[in-house]
């Protein structure tokens, strides 16, 4: 398609609304302090602003080290040599809504690339740059600034000593829907991109029926066969042997796709099956729990929240049988305004897990925040997230 020039494409910005106490309740100043005095406040509260955190408080603006808000929406963590690495999308810049995503409100910002924090305890994280840039002098590249970077996941090669990263690579209107892949010999990078695709181009799903191959307007899965399968929303998972799988949103968001990677996980292994058929499902997280697999997930609503779900299998190709909405308390069933993107295990704790989502502004996506909620089971064994104003390890139940 040709390219859209921004200045056109623009059809409309909104500012994000904030409420002005000041001004609506008229309050006097009743406190009066010296020069000196003022001064040591300023410099008190410039030093509780870059103290280390002692708990998580979701939806709370999150400050780095270096006392910036935390910018890696979208994101997922690697754990590598007692260090957690916090990959996600860099979001800078003004939110806008293009003409080619109007009809869903697809408001965006331009492409950043993708940023990587350091921790060593969850609660603090150092900036350590862009891990891959976007580009800005090369329109027609994947990661060009007008195109879509997004849900970055990187994992490890044990074998090949590489760091794999994985994203959903798009076009402006997202018809592409590709995956990115890049590699790096350092956590924090740089990545060096290797290209994108659209996965297992000429290769049926495991579970594949003779109705499924039968091509006509709705089968979007014979329809993209030759070329490749649609691959938006996406996560990795790694199992306990080293075969590492990518989970994406496949034929029009109508259905997940679960696909083997190659052993230096670089490319599909030509293994794959269709899960939770038709239930236009995204924003996928995987983790595992005494041998069965686990999936939260949210509904297609675009930027707007919905109730989360989620599914366990025996077998990570399925079937998977979907269990409901793991959240608990206020708003869960609008997952507390959120969306899914990762299920953190915690090193060292026996089946703890922390819950990832982003809680998206959707006319000023830049300062989206940030939801983190220990994840336990309820007597049935189903996943439950409960709502909290603020947390810390170990967990008070």
């Amino acid at each position: 398609m040709a390219r859209l020039d921004l200045a056109d494409e623009i059809v409309e910005v909104k500012k994000n609304q904030r409420t002005d106490y000041s001004a609506t309740m008229n309050l006097k100043p009743i406190w009066r302090f010296s020069a000196p005095a003022f001064a040591c406040l300023v410099a008190l509260n410039a030093a509780w602003a870059n103290e280390p955190l002692a708990t998580f408080q979701p939806g709370q603006v999150w400050n780095d080290t270096s006392g910036k808000p935390i910018n890696a929406h979208g994101g997922g963590i690697l754990l590598h040599a007692g260090v957690y690495y916090w990959y996600g999308e860099f979001k800078e810049g003004r939110t806008y809504l293009s003409l080619v995503n109007k009809t869903w409100g697809g408001t965006r910002v331009i492409a950043g690339g993708v940023a990587c924090y350091s921790s060593t305890n969850l609660y603090d994280w150092k900036n350590e740059g862009l891990a891959l840039p976007s580009v800005a002098e090369d329109p027609d590249h994947d990661l060009a600034c007008e195109k879509v970077i997004e849900r970055p996941k990187v994992i490890y090669n044990a074998k090949t000593k590489q760091f794999v990263m994985w994203l959903h690579q798009d076009s402006p209107d997202y018809t592409a829907a590709h995956s990115g892949v890049a590699v790096s010999d350092s956590p924090t990078g740089p990545f060096k991109y290797l290209g994108s695709f659209r996965p297992n181009a000429g290769v049926w799903p495991l579970n594949v029926t003779a109705r499924d191959e039968e091509p006509n307007t709705t089968n979007f899965l014979a329809r993209d066969f030759p070329g490749g399968q649609m691959a938006r929303d996406m996560t990795l998972f790694v199992d306990d042997d080293g075969k590492a799988y990518q989970f994406y949103a496949s034929e029009e968001n109508g259905t997940l796709h679960v696909s083997q990677l190659t052993d230096d996980y670089l490319k599909p292994a030509g293994k794959y099956g269709r899960i939770l058929v038709g239930r236009s499902t995204e924003a996928p997280a995987v983790f595992k729990r005494n041998g069965r697999y686990y999936l939260i997930a949210s509904g297609c609503s675009g930027w707007d929240p919905n109730a989360a779900r989620s599914a366990v299998a025996d077998d990570i190709f399925g079937p998977w049988t979907e269990l409901g909405n793991p959240c608990r308390g206020a708003n869960a069933d609008q997952t507390f305004f959120c969306q899914s993107t990762f299920v953190l295990p915690v090193a060292g704790q026996t089946n703890q897990f922390i819950a990832m989502f982003d809680l998206w502004k959707k006319w000023d996506l830049q300062a989206s925040r940030y939801v983190w909620l220990p994840l336990a089971f309820d007597a049935d064994g189903k996943p439950v997230v409960q709502w909290r104003d603020q947390w810390s390890w170990p967990v008070k139940q």
